[in-house]
């Protein structure tokens, strides 16, 4: 496989198959490049099947199946039918929500997609950085190892702050939403 994005390589399929709280702390500083747009993940939730907030939680679904897949897939869901969400799957029934980017390459196109706003709010929250990404029901089930569509590892080690998950009323004590600390492209401070 080639990349198209110099310097930029897709993370294994190992690498998805963890506990997806693991997963969503370990993805924050990483690259996530969608068709000629990337950007550096600074925020990311984690939903696991035992968890009464995800998906998951009562079994497959027609709307869930994607959660159930392939390990370092896509799962693309709308939000309280307004917003798409992307979220990347990681052992069955377990799977990260992507709330936020700081834009990298493409921001033209995110401008377009999103409006004219500030640079930081491009990308600050899950229907944010769908829209400016591009993000559609045909990008559910797609794999995160594509030459246009992947996600690439943290250049470093990122310094991260964790707390409660938002906008959920299930579950709601779980300290599984983690970010980038004192980045300006979060969706909401911790």
């Amino acid at each position: 496989m080639t990349d198209t994005t110099p310097g930029f390589a897709p993370l294994p399929q190992a690498f998805f198959l963890r506990d997806a709280v693991a997963v969503a702390r370990d993805l924050v500083g990483a690259t996530l490049c969608v068709r000629g747009v990337s950007g550096r993940i600074v925020e990311t939730e984690a939903y696991r099947q035992d968890d009464a907030a995800s998906h998951s939680f009562q079994g497959p679904t027609r709307r869930n199946a994607a959660m159930f897949g392939p390990a370092g897939c896509a799962y693309v869901y709308r939000s309280y039918g307004l917003h798409w969400c992307l979220n990347v799957v990681c052992v069955e029934g377990e799977a990260v929500l992507l709330r936020a980017l700081e834009p990298l390459a493409g921001k033209e196109i995110m401008a377009q997609r999103r409006g004219q706003m500030p640079v930081r709010q491009l990308c600050a929250g899950p229907g944010r950085l769908s829209q400016a990404l591009g993000i559609s029901p045909d990008d559910n089930f797609q794999s995160f190892d594509r030459p246009d569509f992947f996600l690439s590892g943290a250049e470093h080690i990122a310094d991260i702050v964790q707390g409660p998950r938002i906008g959920i009323s299930r579950a709601t004590a779980l300290d599984w939403r983690f970010g980038l600390k004192g980045s300006p492209y979060l969706s909401r401070r911790f």
